[in-house]
């Protein structure tokens, strides 16, 4: 197991998009896309668990 996978995009709306095509495909929900200001300011990403365990997160550090 990796545990943890991040995949960087260049828009939010890709970061959407892998969240809404994941769950479509059965993987867990771990947090919906949203801005992650504790982060930092513009860090928007979107977690999953995949079948084998991994969190997965699409993350675009551009403007949300």
């Amino acid at each position: 197991m990796i545990d943890h996978v991040s995949i960087q995009v260049r828009e939010v709306a890709a970061a959407g998009a892998f969240y809404d095509a994941a769950v479509a495909a059965g993987a867990e929900v771990l947090h919906a896309p949203r801005v992650w200001p504790e982060y930092r300011p513009s860090y928007f990403g979107a977690f999953v668990r995949d079948p084998d365990g991994n969190n997965v997160e699409a993350v675009c550090h551009g403007p949300a």
